[in-house]
């Protein structure tokens, strides 16, 4: 069974047991319980249950791992040709680690 739950914005595939990264939640510690119900699909072995817009009663329990991983490096590159301009800046992305311990649906 799997769930589309999103969060913060993003739509994300749910299962039992998988870890997510997820955009950096604020004041959140590690070893917390967070709940979704945001959950816009249900799938159990085929019966697949699409919400308007949300499912009622559906819901996605997770514990953080992490309150705070960062991701790999951007490099953003602007150029203009022919004028000797050029910048280069980067910055690296800032996440929540959790794992998917049940699905309510």
């Amino acid at each position: 069974m799997y769930v589309i739950v999103e969060i913060q914005g993003q739509q994300f595939k749910a299962e039992a047991g998988k870890k997510l990264f997820v955009h950096h939640i604020q004041n959140i510690e590690s070893g917390a319980t967070v709940e979704f119900d945001k959950v816009l699909l249900v799938d159990k072995d085929g019966d697949i249950t699409v919400g308007v817009p949300t499912v009622e009663g559906a819901k996605v329990v997770c514990e953080v791992l992490s309150p705070l991983v960062k991701g790999e490096k951007v490099l953003v590159f602007h150029k203009k040709r022919r004028k000797g301009y050029r910048k280069l800046k980067g910055h690296r992305e800032q996440f929540t680690e959790l794992t998917i311990k049940e699905v309510v649906a």
